[in-house]
């Protein structure tokens, strides 16, 4: 026999090139496979079936009443955000859970920056990688974005956010030196914060330092 011909009768057994190529893509998880549709679903079903008791128990993320033109509003409490000691994957859900049902129409956030400090910031390859799980309606129902007690570090990440990932909704941040400038948009029944915010920011601010004028279109 020569060489050749040994060669040639080689077995290349019952792993074809053909069954290599679909074993190492089945190989490959779901999640890099999917849809940004797909996936935003698969969290929602998993925001609606787990227990999401030790994000909602902290108190951070809740809506409260509407603004002056009907609108939901969501409130942050950012000092009750303990971003370095807490299920971040779980934070999302959570927030996936709240929001989902809100965003299906036009809507506000209210974000209190009042006494954070260093562990209450979320990294931000985190912030990247939920606002490109959210889809374009969180984005496009969201009317304003109210940041109240802002710091340096608000307004440059206010800066690098809406300026390199989500220039759309520039228009819609507002910065706001106290609790009372909100009164223009929101009645202060409407508004449940915690005392905390009240308390320094009349510490801050003095009392009735600030006449809302009541908005009378969308922003």
């Amino acid at each position: 026999m020569t060489m050749l011909e040994g060669m040639t009768s080689i077995d290349l057994g019952s792993t074809p090139i053909e069954e290599t190529t679909q074993d190492i893509i089945d190989a490959v998880p779901d999640e890099l496979t999917e849809s940004p549709e797909e996936r935003y679903e698969r969290l929602l079903y998993r925001a609606q079936i787990e227990d999401l008791n030790e994000v909602s128990g902290i108190g951070c993320l809740y809506q409260s009443g509407v603004d002056r033109l009907g609108r939901p509003v969501v409130v942050f409490c950012g000092k009750w955000f303990p971003a370095n000691n807490i299920n971040l994957e779980k934070a999302l859900l959570y927030l996936i859970k709240l929001l989902d049902p809100i965003v299906k129409g036009d809507y506000v956030i209210a974000y209190f920056h009042t006494l954070t400090s260093a562990n209450n910031y979320p990294s931000l390859h985190w912030l990247r990688e939920v606002y490109s799980v959210l889809p374009y309606k969180y984005k496009k129902n969201l009317k304003a974005f109210y940041i109240v007690h802002p710091t340096f570090w608000t307004k440059m990440m206010t800066w690098w956010f809406t300026t390199f990932m989500a220039p759309a909704i520039k228009a819609k941040v507002h910065s706001l030196p106290g609790v009372e400038h909100l009164y223009s948009a929101i009645t202060k029944d409407q508004l449940e914060i915690p005392a905390y915010i009240t308390e320094y920011d009349m510490a801050t601010n003095g009392l009735h330092y600030f006449t809302p004028v009541p908005q009378t279109t969308c922003s």
